[in-house]
């Protein structure tokens, strides 16, 4: 790396260009622009991601701090909040959703071969939702509750590289197992998802596409023990069997056999029972899945920290779209980065170290890889419990 270029400057470096003028081009992104360009309006944004700025005004004062770099870092015009405010509400959201799309390909392409902690061949993804609490008065289109807005992130996350292959932004009203609709399974692929998305019709379209999937069930959930296979107790393990539903629109909607498995975490002191259509794994693996799960939580964690409500930088669909296509864009973008330099951090503590070196000219790995840096990084890593409910 160029020791000359800031930090900013050496990851921007890592953006397919040619690929996003395509996306701009695609939708007219720039068609009567004069100076602040789409691709301004994109660093500017992923700055205010990187650095965790609060606001409009925020990002125009530190920028504008150092208005010397600038240029080299990419932004060729002067940067102001009203300019900024105006790109977001009126430059078409889709052309940051499809650049996103272009990262995270070029991601998964990197993270295919890696290990996520099990030995399985299977490609493996976690499915949650997270809902983002707005203010109704500002944002009426997001209505949620009579008094309450939000917007909600259907999120896949596949568990390799935890890079976010799938995204539905929806109003806070759409029910998480709606987002099975839209999902096309992949025949061999693993789908981890609470119990949220329980639903026999929708889950036996997976089973018919060939993919396998994991969820909890519910207490009211009806059905009948065919066979019970042997277990050890000792592990954790309370039982391991084929089971089939027993209500009359359960049995049209899933004409098949489930194994139901049921485990005891004795950290929690709470039983969990599963619900997969996948027998040959042996059901200690399956448990161990189910953990893997929690790891889409830390993904929704880093998003929250950049998409609480005093973040947003604009009221209009079109203005909270963007923003939160380009946070996306933002993470992968990282996690491209650190495949390539093969830096030894998790995505977390990197986008942690970035966030207070963006204006340093030093090279990006020397700046990710020094002792001080991981060591205060690791003393306030914060470890998730992965069984909390």
């Amino acid at each position: 790396m160029n020791q000359g270029q800031t930090v900013f400057s050496q990851i921007i470096d890592f953006l397919p260009k040619k690929k996003f003028r395509q996306c701009v081009n695609r939708y007219s992104g720039n068609y009567r622009v004069r100076s602040f360009t789409c691709y301004d309006q994109f660093l500017c944004m992923v700055f205010a991601q990187l650095a965790y700025r609060e606001s409009l005004r925020d990002i125009e004062c530190c920028l504008m701090a150092m208005r010397e770099k600038l240029y080299h870092m990419g932004i060729r015009s002067k940067v102001s909040r009203s300019t900024l405010a105006d790109a977001n509400e009126t430059r078409d959201w889709r052309i940051y959703c499809d650049f996103a799309q272009v990262l995270i390909d070029e991601a998964r392409s990197l993270y295919v071969d890696d290990d996520f902690g099990l030995d399985l061949e299977n490609t493996t993804y976690a499915l949650d939702s997270s809902t983002i609490d707005l203010c109704l008065s500002a944002f009426p289109w997001a209505r949620f509750r009579k008094t309450k807005a939000a917007v909600k992130m259907h999120t896949l996350l596949d568990l390799r590289g935890d890079i976010p292959t799938f995204i539905w932004i929806t109003d806070g009203k759409v029910h998480d197992v709606n987002v099975l609709d839209h999902l096309i399974p992949e025949p061999g692929s693993i789908y981890i998802m609470d119990r949220a998305y329980l639903d026999f019709k929708r889950l036996y379209n997976f089973h018919q596409s060939k993919a396998i999937f994991v969820t909890r069930s519910k207490i009211n959930t009806g059905l009948r023990r065919i066979y019970s296979s042997r277990i050890d107790r000792s592990t954790g393990l309370i039982c391991d069997q084929t089971v089939v539903p027993i209500n009359f629109y359960a049995k049209k909607d899933y004409p098949g056999k489930l194994r139901r498995i049921k485990y005891f975490d004795h950290e929690k002191n709470r039983s969990f029972v599963f619900l997969t259509n996948e027998f040959s794994l042996p059901a200690l693996t399956i448990t161990e899945l189910f953990r893997y799960r929690w790891r889409i939580e830390i993904f929704f964690k880093w998003i929250k920290q950049h998409l609480r409500i005093k973040k947003f930088f604009g009221t209009s669909e079109n203005a909270v779209k963007t923003q939160i296509w380009i946070a996306i864009s933002a993470y992968v973008l990282v996690a491209i980065m650190k495949k390539r330099l093969k830096i030894d951090l998790s995505l977390y503590n990197i986008l942690q170290i970035i966030s207070i070196s963006l204006f340093e000219k030093k090279p990006i790995y020397q700046v990710l890889t020094a002792t001080d840096y991981k060591n205060k990084i690791t003393s306030g890593h914060i470890q998730l419990n992965l069984f909390e409910s």
